[in-house]
């Protein structure tokens, strides 16, 4: 979790700052243009391609009484591009920034993930994924991230298309923890996103 400045320090969160969440340290900003439009039709300044692979920092993620200057995110539309059939892992972390630990549920749109691991406290690149279950993992498309803890998911990019990525709470949502997932269109006709219908009226 998350806040922003208010001016005059006027909203209702602490000292006066609104609440809001974040995915690697970004707080994603709805766009004016879907982004589904945006990527389609090759539409320039809606979004950036830059959403970060890694936290912009790393800290004891699941410490007591963190400083406050994690809390305030950079805002921004921010996505990921996949090339079509690539194979993802993703870590979704959670913190205790706040005091404010608690589960996400983590969902993905267009596809179904396997969950190849979860554990208690800060992920540990090095030990945790010796212990990924790769024999048969659950096949879902929510997941809940442990309250101070972590879970690793792993799925094939082979649907091309714009892919919302977010928490389920409806209020983190709403407050950014989200984002959104481009996959490349592959070689073939049947591998690229298929056009939207003559009869469709936009959003």
């Amino acid at each position: 979790m998350n806040t922003l400045p208010c001016v005059n320090n006027s909203c209702d969160g602490p000292d006066g700052s609104r609440l809001a969440s974040s995915l690697n340290n970004i707080s994603f900003v709805e766009p004016s243009i879907d982004v589904l439009q945006a990527y389609y039709k090759g539409i320039n300044g809606v979004y950036d391609t830059d959403f970060p692979n890694e936290p912009p920092y790393y800290f004891n993620f699941t410490g007591d009484d963190l400083p406050d200057t994690l809390l305030t995110p950079e805002r921004g539309t921010k996505v990921k591009v996949l090339d079509y059939n690539s194979n993802v892992e993703i870590v979704f972390q959670g913190t205790n920034v706040m005091n404010a630990a608690e589960n996400h549920p983590m969902h993905l749109h267009g596809y179904s993930f396997y969950v190849v691991g979860n554990g208690t406290g800060n992920f540990d690149n090095s030990t945790d994924p010796t212990r990924y279950n790769l024999v048969d993992p659950p096949e879902v498309n929510t997941v809940g991230v442990p309250k101070n803890g972590w879970v690793a998911i792993r799925f094939r990019a082979d649907n091309p298309g714009v892919w919302f990525m977010h928490c389920h709470l409806e209020r983190h949502a709403s407050w950014g923890m989200d984002t959104v997932l481009i996959v490349k269109n592959g070689t073939t006709s049947s591998t690229s996103m298929l056009e939207p219908p003559s009869y469709l009226n936009p959003c």
